[in-house]
């Protein structure tokens, strides 16, 4: 069994940074919730498929106690002195074919009630999926910095999965596993003797009991073991997800070597969990075996004194074998019911996490656009990150519909934060972000995405084709408009040379092309997007000359009729400004057009003169 196969998550912490409450083993809210995920999954027939499973639970587990009571009344009528010999082999002939008859339905309702639930649990579990995975992409720009992307997709991977499991173990198992020991007690007093039933019912609680304080015990063991699973995870998602930077500073060997001592972690603790576990086992069949024993020597006594016949004591063994087949999973059905709960219940604390960027409750379209692009105001906006002392401090400025604002500083003087409230993935503590006169807070965010598009330096790509990385701003355009937003990003002689064209597949974030390449389809993307307002982050920085000329040039033409927000390192693009606006910790330093700004001879003065002495 590999590490994945048995992934489980310490209650502590999802991922990173960003922790989530301890979680407390709670069976019936835990059951709560289960249930109401059953009753959103939108399974087709939800009402009498869940009926007819759990009247087939109750069928099966009624005929695999009554079969044992076929055969023993059929034995009992071979007995000697049971009448004449025609009479009792037609008597035993009903009775075999009875016992027969209910051990085949014994076995078949389980199956059949697979067959007729199997769109209710899985309907359940990718409802479950959808949710959490819908709502981790809801939470907060602070929160998906803090976590670790594989932890936090096993999260929501092992929550999906707990609520078929918690459905096939308590619901299907474990409840009708009491209930059938109940009826089976129930045969035991009323045709044997009430000591057969007592000993039944002591034999499964002194089962249940050693097994459940054992695992206890093993919880440790098991804890230990998914940390250790959850860390060599850890580690080779992030090593995957950087294999540039592993394969570029030649650390593939020091890589390697934290994933072998963590895999050395996890092997002793997979030694420790199997060896518990093998004692476990050794106990149980000891309790049950010892059970058995007890019952099968009252039951021959008893037909010693004649008190009871040769069948009964087959009924007997039967029953209480029956029993002990569900009973032998009963110590892996704690221990992953209970882990089970904790995984659901990992996913229903990570739903609760409440995002930091929700529509407000009266939160409206945005006005109409007007073909000039958007005015965008900022008004005394403060902002300071929690990890970090500085942010933005009384920022104010005004973009012009159709005008173009740069924004230039060191690196920390927020300018990024600036761009990330404007896209409003992140809100002011104080001020105001208005966008044609509406503040972004009262803007439903689904309008906001798409009046304003993002070409950041660093492009994400997903593992998909060249045209559907293109079209991802906009999927319902054709295939014409999405050449003509990769010509206009002058992608189109690098599509020409290749053999797939428009349906290469890129590779995990896009690593099968280049900086420059990855920015033109970020270039492309956003131009497809058609929007009123359009980001530009340092979006030519991985550019060689030519090109990155030739990709200015776009981009003074796509301005016409945009607002544009451009972060510059490189001030030589941005010296047809309409605004450049001077960031040094948090504030603004100074603002005003290219040439004002070399005239008063002040940060941006001497940031030029040091850039053009270096070019």
């Amino acid at each position: 069994m590999t590490p994945g196969m048995v992934a489980r998550r310490g209650p502590e912490a999802i991922a990173g940074a960003v922790s989530l409450p301890a979680v407390k083993f709670d069976f019936w809210r835990s059951m709560a919730d289960l249930g109401a995920l059953v009753m959103r999954s939108g399974a087709p027939g939800l009402g009498w498929r869940v009926g007819a499973s759990l009247a087939l639970v109750f069928v099966g587990k009624l005929a695999g106690v009554a079969a044992p009571v076929a055969l023993g009344d059929a034995i009992n009528r071979l007995a000697p002195g049971g009448g004449e010999a025609a009479a009792l082999g037609f008597d035993f002939l009903l009775l075999a074919l009875a016992f027969v008859g209910l051990r085949f339905i014994a076995a078949f309702a389980p199956n059949l009630r697979d067959m007729i639930f199997t769109v209710v649990s899985q309907s359940t579990m990718a409802k479950a999926a959808t949710e959490t995975f819908a709502h981790a992409l809801a939470l907060g720009l602070d929160y998906h910095q803090g976590k670790q992307t594989g932890s936090l997709s096993r999260v929501i991977d092992r929550g999906a999965r707990s609520t078929d499991f918690l459905m096939r173990s308590v619901v299907f198992n474990l409840g009708p596993t009491a209930v059938e020991l109940v009826m089976a007690m129930v045969v035991m007093a009323m045709r044997l003797d009430w000591r057969f039933a007592v000993t039944a019912f002591v034999t499964i609680v002194l089962y249940a009991v050693i097994t459940f304080r054992i695992t206890d015990w093993r919880l440790s063991h098991r804890r230990e073991l998914n940390e250790a699973d959850s860390r060599t995870a850890g580690l080779s998602v992030d090593a995957l997800l950087n294999y540039e930077t592993v394969k570029t500073f030649g650390t593939e060997e020091r890589t390697v070597g934290r994933y072998e001592d963590a895999m050395a972690d996890y092997v002793r603790a997979s030694v420790r969990s199997n060896s518990s576990l093998a004692m476990l086992n050794a106990v149980q069949a000891l309790v049950l075996n010892l059970g058995l024993a007890l019952m099968t020597v009252m039951a021959g006594y008893e037909v010693l004194n004649g008190r009871m016949r040769i069948g009964d004591v087959t009924m007997a063994i039967l029953l209480l074998i029956g029993i002990y087949g569900p009973l032998n999973m009963l110590g892996f059905n704690y221990r992953e019911i209970r882990q089970a709960f904790i995984d659901m219940e990992q996913m229903v604390q990570l739903k609760a996490v409440k995002p930091d960027i929700v529509d407000a409750p009266d939160a409206r379209p945005l006005p109409p656009a007007t073909g000039r692009g958007a005015e965008i105001v900022f008004r005394d906006v403060e902002f300071r990150h929690d990890a970090r002392s500085t942010g933005l401090m009384d920022v104010s400025f005004r973009a012009a519909p159709g005008a173009t604002v740069a924004l230039v500083g060191p690196s920390g003087a927020g300018k990024t934060t600036a761009v990330r409230l404007a896209l409003r993935l992140i809100d002011p503590q104080s001020g105001a972000i208005t966008i044609d006169g509406v503040d972004l807070r009262k803007v439903a965010q689904a309008d906001l995405r798409r009046a304003v598009a993002l070409v950041p330096q660093d492009v994400a790509l997903f593992n998909d084709t060249l045209s559907a990385n293109i079209a991802f701003a906009r999927p319902e355009a054709n295939a014409a408009e999405v050449r003509a937003a990769a010509d206009a990003a002058e992608l189109g002689p690098f599509i020409d040379g290749l053999p797939n064209g428009m349906a290469t597949m890129v590779g995990e974030r896009g690593l099968k092309l280049s900086g420059g390449e990855r920015q033109r389809v970020g270039i492309a993307r956003a131009l497809l997007a058609d929007p009123r307002v359009l980001i530009l982050d340092e979006a030519t920085s991985a550019l060689d000359g030519p090109t990155e000329a030739a990709i200015q040039e776009t981009l003074r033409k796509v301005r016409a009729g945009r607002t544009t927000l451009v972060i510059a390192h490189r001030l030589s693009t941005i010296v047809d400004a309409d605004l450049i606006l001077v960031l040094r910790r948090g504030r603004i330093v100074e603002q005003g057009r290219h040439a004002e700004l070399l005239e008063r001879g002040g940060e941006y003065a001497a940031l030029w003169r040091r850039q053009t002495r270096a070019s």
